[in-house]
C-alpha cells in the first residue's frame, strides 16, 4: 500500500508520522508534495518521496490524502485526473463528498474526515465519512491508517457537520479554559509554567477517566464535589456564569459557521 499526501502543513506531518510509527507503512511507500520548499526539507531525510506536483502524488499513491485548506481544495482538484481504483481521502472542513464527488467523478472511492489537532501528538480523534464506493475492506484500511494518531469514529457527513463542533474545533476552547485556570493560579501567586502544568494535566486525566470509566461526566462531577466544600462552591459559580450555556452556544456558533461554509 502506498499512501500520498497533498499538502505538507501540521495536520499532514502529525498524520503521516503517525502513520508510518505504527508501522502499516513504510517511509519508501510514502510521498508528500507542498508549493513551499521549506515544508518538505525534513521529509527528505526520512525516505518519503517528496516532490511540488500533486499529479506525482496522484500517480504514486494508493490512498491520497487532501491535506490542505478549505479554499485551495477547488484548485488541487483541477490537478488531479480521479483515479476508480484510489482512494481520496480530503480532511478540509466545510468540503462535501458530493462536492468532491463533482469534481472527481461520483465513481471515486472518496473518504470525507475532521482530524483534531492533538492528532500532533498522537491523541488524535478522526470522524471518519466515506461515499458508497469505498468497500467495507477498504473503510477498515482508512480507519487504521488514522488510528496511528488516535482514534476514529466512523460517521455519517450530517453527524460529521456536529462532530466537527465538538471534537475539531473544541481543542481551543479547552485551550482557552486551561489557560483561563493558569491565569486564577498567577493571581493567586503560582507561577504560569507550575499553573499551567496543574491545570493542562487535570484536564487530562479528566479526560481519561470519562474515557476509561465509562461514568457520566455529571456522575464524575459529582464523585468531586464533597458536600459544603470547595469544589462545590466553584461548580456553583461557574453554574452562576452560564458556564455551560456559554459552551453549547460556542458548538453552536461552529456548526453554523461550518454549514456557511459548505455554501
Amino acid at each position: 500500500m502506498r499512501i500520498g499526501f497533498i499538502g505538507a502543513g501540521n495536520m499532514a506531518t502529525a498524520l503521516l508520522s503517525g502513520i508510518i510509527k505504527s508501522g502499516l507503512v513504510n517511509p519508501n511507500d510514502a510521498i508528500i508534495s507542498d508549493k513551499f520548499a521549506d515544508k518538505l526539507t525534513e521529509w527528505k531525510a526520512t525516505g518519503v518521496t517528496v516532490t511540488d506536483d500533486n499529479s506525482v502524488v496522484e500517480d504514486f499513491a494508493d490512498i491520497i490524502f487532501l491535506a490542505v485548506k478549505p479554499n485551495i481544495i477547488p484548485a488541487v482538484l483541477k490537478q488531479l485526473k480521479g483515479d476508480s481504483s484510489k482512494i481520496y481521502i480530503s480532511i478540509a472542513a466545510g468540503v462535501t463528498v458530493s462536492f468532491l464527488e463533482n469534481c472527481l467523478g461520483s465513481d471515486k472511492k472518496i473518504v470525507r474526515t475532521m482530524p483534531n489537532t492533538p492528532a500532533l501528538v498522537g491523541c488524535g480523534m478522526t470522524a471518519v465519512v466515506p461515499n458508497e464506493n469505498v468497500t467495507e475492506d477498504e473503510i477498515s484500511t482508512v480507519i487504521d491508517l488514522l488510528e496511528g494518531v488516535g482514534d476514529a469514529l466512523l460517521m455519517t457527513e450530517k453527524d460529521l457537520e456536529v462532530a466537527t463542533a465538538i471534537h475539531g474545533s473544541s481543542p481551543a476552547y479547552i485551550y482557552m479554559m486551561i489557560d483561563a485556570m493558569a491565569d486564577a493560579g498567577v493571581r493567586h501567586g503560582l507561577t504560569k509554567k507550575t499553573a499551567l502544568a496543574l491545570a493542562a494535566k487535570a484536564t487530562e486525566g479528566s479526560a481519561k477517566m470519562v474515557m476509561e470509566t465509562g461514568k457520566h461526566p455529571q456522575q464524575l462531577k459529582d464523585e468531586v464535589c464533597s458536600p459544603g466544600g470547595t469544589t462545590i462552591a466553584a461548580v456553583c459559580e461557574l453554574e452562576n456564569k452560564g458556564f455551560a450555556s456559554a459552551v453549547q452556544s460556542a458548538v453552536d456558533a461552529c456548526i453554523e459557521r461550518n454549514n456557511q461554509m459548505k455554501k
